[in-house]
């Protein structure tokens, strides 16, 4: 900010992780803090180099791992997403996004140091073939190596559905507590639909399912493969009229292209949803296990859409 200082830029809206923050920089030398509300708000006046940059992983609306790919390719700063210390599996996912590295709340003045000191200098850029035409990382497979130089298999396979390009079983477990944590915090409702068919389907079907989920869906919305015939999406920040227009919108999509399955029968879709906040809902397992079941009651309607009560 002009006096020598370099700023420790924190994205979020939790008064209680700046409060956090500041006490942490008040006894760091050679730093000061400042919050910001959101990423766009970020982008609107691009921070220094050699700033550092927190993002909270509970931010609203926000999926916070493409806020990183978003911001490895507009800034030139070391970014840590902020997150529970529970939370095993945000670091492998978070460098995988263009992270540095993730922080545990509350933060404390001893793991800030550490990670301000792995933070200094300048960022070196991504490969031009790394980045897509608006800038963004692309993050093709040759960038997931370790220092070794071996491609970190174990973490593609867990994010990703190799059949569908999807989140996979694994990641979606991952984005069911964390999506459930989000909305319960802030009183936002958060939506869970099971949609799937019957009998089984080639790769190509398969490949334009996924067009149709992406096609239906926003950015802020969590999607992925649960088993062979069935899929999983979290859609925050929705209640239950907006997902069961997202359900119906697909299932038309799929009679409409002509969607069959391998014995050329035509794909039946059937769709349960759950959303919360619901006074049944306490725990995210009750999220779940309410959308499986209003998943099966459609299948034994023989297909549309139930939308748990």
């Amino acid at each position: 900010m002009g006096d020598g200082l370099r700023t420790i830029r924190v994205v979020t809206t939790d008064e209680s992780l700046m409060a956090s923050a500041r006490a942490c920089v008040s006894a760091l030398e050679g730093w000061e803090v400042a919050g910001v509300a959101s990423v766009d708000e970020l982008l609107q006046s691009p921070p220094m180099l050699g700033d550092v940059l927190l993002v909270d992983s509970w931010l609203r609306n926000t999926n916070v791992y493409e806020a990183c790919r978003r911001l490895t390719g507009n800034t030139r700063c070391r970014t840590f997403v902020v997150v529970d210390a529970t939370n095993r599996l945000a670091e492998p996912i978070a460098r995988f996004c263009g992270a540095t590295g993730v922080l545990h709340r509350p933060l404390v003045p001893s793991r800030l140091r550490e990670a301000l000191a792995s933070a200094g200098g300048k960022r070196a850029p991504l490969p031009k073939e790394a980045r897509g035409q608006d800038n963004a990382p692309a993050f093709p497979e040759k960038l997931l190596v370790d220092l070794n130089g071996k491609q970190d298999e174990s973490l593609v396979a867990a994010l990703t559905d190799p059949e569908t390009g999807l989140f996979s079983y694994g990641f979606l477990s991952y984005k069911l507590d964390e999506e459930f944590k989000r909305a319960r915090r802030f009183g936002q409702p958060l939506s869970c639909v099971m949609l799937g068919f019957e009998g089984q389907v080639n790769d190509e079907v398969l490949r334009e399912f996924a067009g149709i989920f992406l096609e239906t869906s926003r950015d802020t919305d969590v999607l992925g493969r649960f088993d062979e015939s069935s899929f999983l999406f979290f859609l925050p920040n929705t209640g239950p009229d907006g997902a069961r227009v997202m359900a119906r919108r697909v299932g038309d999509l799929a009679q409409q292209r002509g969607l069959r399955d391998l014995v050329g029968d035509p794909v039946v879709i059937s769709a349960g949803i759950a959303t919360m906040p619901n006074p049944d809902i306490q725990r995210r397992e009750d999220l779940f296990a309410l959308t499986r079941r209003a998943y099966f009651a459609a299948r034994q309607d023989g297909g549309g859409v139930v939308v748990s009560s």
